[in-house]
């Protein structure tokens, strides 16, 4: 494993930092090995009010920065960061345990897509406009507390770093603590680009101990937060007090609705494999496959021979498909959800629980398929976070439209179709934040974020960088 000589530290107001005495220490556990890597450092309310106010410090200067010096900044951000990218696949790979070219070419390459997309938002984005005598301007927030999880982390820094910076903030960002990896390789790079002294700030931490600073501190303007619902109403309820502004993209239990006219090899493979990337842990996977009835049968056996053709094993070889899961916690999470599907009566295609045959450690999940499953089930209704798929039968488009939004969440969903405009109208039906049609390439520059307990807010390239943002009216200016 590489060495990281600021694993300790906190990147505070430029320098490297050590933690303040009250600080205690964490262990990294590659979920691979369940062995211990590395020892971060978990801040306190001390540390994380150090970079809060170098955080409001530093504001006056950056915000008055114009739109050209901010995008040269990211355009050295950029740089760097392509050239450190084998080293970020690396470190994902470690924290997480994703595959070694799925670290590289998904995990590590999305942060680069961010910061590029961020890019192109910002060279096109109008941050002033005249309606009749009134000059309105958009101009920065103020600090933001950005809080982002273990599950895709260069992608969720990348996304919120980035488009923060484009809108003139100043920031205090709290990786996961259990992937810290990866977010201390980021911040080297913030300041080998030389981002001004303040501008950018890391500090590790738990929920309790650093994420409720940010969310309830008065010098913090907006909190942008990913992670489990819980732990965003949580976020929510401890910004209400200083009425910041809160953005949020939380949990997910996204339908997969299988249209008579698709080509069913070809959608429930893809479905499958959509399911159970990264392990399954997507907040945005398409977790619940909705197939008509009379094909139901069908459909599990196609489900069947794609989940077991898939490789489940050593993250670092590179046959694996599906690496483990994070934790301990989320293992025992998962096969304690599987053992609920088995108890309601679901049909167990392929799977179930305990570990692949062969691997007797490491946090490794059987890849699962449920068929049969009704909309009480509990594996129909809570997010799993790994790789178990449900496939449901519906009787018409109509019964497939209202269980598919049957949901507390509305984060994501996928409609497949052999006709583009059929697969259109079920797709405007959908009460989801993204529609995926006939499964297509990931969009950079589509909103992401999600309706109901999902969230609020939306991220990517200029819908970012709204979030960032305050609107100001100048009436009378002209």
């Amino acid at each position: 494993m590489a060495a990281y000589a600021n694993l300790g530290k906190f990147y505070i107001n430029g320098e490297w930092v050590a933690p303040s005495s009250g600080a205690s220490l964490l262990d990294v556990i590659d979920p691979a090995t369940e062995e211990s890597v590395a020892q971060v450092a978990l801040g306190t309310r001390e540390d994380a009010e150090k970079a809060i106010l170098a955080a409001r410090a530093a504001f006056p200067a950056f915000s008055a920065w114009s739109a050209a010096e901010r995008l040269k900044l990211l355009g050295r951000i950029r740089d760097l960061y392509e050239a450190r990218l084998d080293e970020i696949a690396e470190a994902i790979t470690t924290e997480m345990g994703a595959p070694v070219e799925m670290s590289r070419s998904s995990q590590a390459w999305s942060g680069l897509g961010h910061i590029e997309a961020t890019m192109k938002a910002l060279e096109a984005f109008v941050f002033e406009e005249t309606r009749g005598t009134t000059l309105i301007v958009h101009e920065a927030i103020g600090v933001a507390g950005l809080i982002t999880p273990w599950n895709w982390p260069m992608n969720q820094i990348a996304s919120k770093v980035a488009p923060a910076i484009a809108a003139g903030c100043t920031m205090v960002l709290k990786p996961s603590e259990i992937a810290p990896l990866s977010g201390i390789v980021f911040a080297e790079i913030m300041h080998e680009a030389g981002v001004p002294k303040g501008v950018f700030n890391l500090v590790n931490g738990d929920g309790p101990g650093v994420g409720q600073v940010l969310s309830s501190h008065p010098e913090i303007d907006v909190v942008s937060f990913t992670g489990s619902t819980r732990a965003g109403v949580l976020v929510a309820k401890s910004a209400a007090d200083t009425v910041k502004r809160v953005a949020q993209e939380l949990g997910g239990k996204s339908p997969n609705i299988i249209l008579s006219d698709a080509d069913l090899d070809a959608a429930v493979t893809s479905g499958v494999q959509g399911c159970f990337g990264n392990s399954g842990q997507s907040c945005d996977a398409p977790t619940r496959m909705l197939v008509p009835r009379d094909r139901h049968d069908e459909a599990l056996e196609i489900a069947k021979r794609a989940a077991e053709a898939m490789v489940t094993g050593d993250p670092r070889h590179p046959a694996t498909n599906l690496g483990p899961v994070i934790s301990q916690v989320q293992y025992d999470k998962i096969q304690g959800l599987i053992a609920s599907g088995i108890q309601d009566g679901a049909i167990l295609v392929t799977g179930g629980r305990d570990r692949p045959e062969g691997l007797s450690r490491g946090y490794y999940v059987r890849p699962t398929v449920f068929g049969g499953v009704t909309p009480e089930m509990r594996i129909a209704r809570e997010e799993i976070f790994g790789p178990v798929l449900a496939i449901m039968p519906y009787d018409t488009e109509e019964d497939a439209v209202r269980i598919g939004n049957d949901t507390v969440y509305g984060l994501a969903a996928y409609v497949q179709s052999g006709e583009i405009e059929h697969a259109r109208a079920i797709a405007r039906r959908m009460r989801a934040g993204q529609v995926h049609i006939n499964y297509p390439d990931w969009d950079l520059f589509a909103p992401f974020g999600g309706y109901k307990q999902s969230g609020n807010g939306r991220e990517y390239a200029d819908w970012g960088m709204r979030d960032y943002l305050e609107t100001k009216a100048l009436i009378g200016h002209g």
